[in-house]
């Protein structure tokens, strides 16, 4: 936890307990457990919340950019089994499930994919949705499918006498 202290009430000898954090000299001193740190004061960003809250900035890492060539590994998991697929992270759910009609056996439009608990459109893309290296997508047969696979089955079938 950071706390930061006035000049006025700071001196150089008054805390030394680590995670602690005093300004003498406008200068920040940061103590805690991995390293020790000196920030000049002014390098330190401020921003002004909506409810008057004075708080740190924070920089918002820019989302990952991914190259032409570049594959991950996405663990697809059916009832039974599971399957390491390699695919771009720019592809979308559609073209995975064209790769997966090759493995599984099931047609494209006999499957749902779900990521995180929700079924995922044919036309999201993996990266936008936020399927990483080395993430579980699972596949369910659709059960309206199956089951009319199931009514044309016994439709053909002779009736023995």
């Amino acid at each position: 936890m950071m706390m930061l202290r006035s000049k006025r009430f700071c001196t150089a000898s008054t805390f030394r307990l680590p995670s602690f954090v005093t300004r003498c000299n406008k200068k920040i001193k940061v103590a805690d457990d991995h390293h020790n740190d000196i920030v000049p004061l002014s390098e330190i960003k401020w921003e002004l919340r909506p409810g008057g809250m004075l708080v740190q900035r924070r920089e918002i890492p820019a989302p990952p950019t991914f190259t032409r060539d570049q594959t991950i590994t996405v663990r697809v998991s059916t009832v039974s089994q599971f399957h390491d697929i390699l695919v771009q992270p720019t592809s979308t759910f559609g073209e995975l499930k064209m790769i997966l009609t090759m493995v599984t056996g099931l047609e494209a439009r006999e499957q749902r994919l779900l990521f995180k608990g929700k079924e995922r459109d044919d036309s999201e893309y993996l990266h936008m949705v936020g399927v990483g290296d080395k993430d579980k997508v699972l596949v369910l047969e659709d059960p309206a499918i199956t089951e009319r696979k199931l009514h044309g089955l016994a439709a053909s079938q002779p009736i023995s006498v």
